[in-house]
């Protein structure tokens, strides 16, 4: 029996987090990669002056630098290490689900004839929406999340959205409005089993 990848992807504050956890339980799959922490350790093995490109925020850019260039130099970094994971997860014959920004649609390398890969794109299309989701992440984090920082840059963080958006377009990805967690959640096991007798829901 193959295992399950599910890969979950979408700009800063589009509820993949959630969505990932809720989806794993139900799915039975207690392995998740976020790619933000993924990030975080690379921090923790190479410092600024030898990979600058993880030191900063997805949405942050150098000065002059397009923010689809800047985050995709960051993705190209961080995917090596979620690949090395996803790898790791394949070889042991476990169903993982791998979330967050860095998750692009044709960037992620997984054999298809290993695992049975099964993607997704979530999406906040209402920009009023978006940055209240930043306000609530706060307040839930106790402050250790600090909204104005992402509200600061959420053009940047909706540039790399409908960068995502396109990608996912490109690549036959299924993109999800992520306005109801609870109908996400079932809109992603549906695709899930739609692609796989492996798992069932609970």
């Amino acid at each position: 029996m193959k295992p399950v990848i599910l890969l979950i992807g979408g700009a800063t504050g589009t509820g993949k987090s959630t969505v990932a956890t809720e989806v794993a339980h139900r799915l039975g799959i207690n392995r998740i990669t976020c790619t933000d922490v993924v990030r975080q350790t690379l921090r923790a093995f190479f410092g600024p002056d030898v990979k600058p490109a993880i030191h900063r925020s997805s949405f942050d850019t150098p000065p002059g630098v397009p923010v689809v260039d800047a985050f995709l130099e960051q993705t190209s970094e961080v995917l090596v290490a979620v690949e090395a994971a996803v790898s790791r997860a394949i070889l042991e014959g476990r169903s993982a689900v791998v979330e967050g920004v860095h998750v692009v649609p044709g960037m992620l390398t997984v054999s298809a004839a290993d695992a049975t890969v099964v993607e997704c794109v979530l999406t906040r299309e209402d920009e009023e929406a978006h940055a209240e989701h930043f306000w609530i992440r706060d307040a839930a984090s106790g402050g250790e999340r600090p909204v104005q920082k992402y509200l600061d840059h959420l053009a940047d963080i909706r540039r790399l959205q409908d960068y995502l958006v396109e990608r996912a377009r490109a690549n036959d990805v299924p993109v999800f409005e992520n306005t109801n967690v609870q109908e996400t959640v079932s809109a992603v096991i549906e695709l899930v089993l739609g692609n796989t007798a492996e798992l069932k829901a609970v």
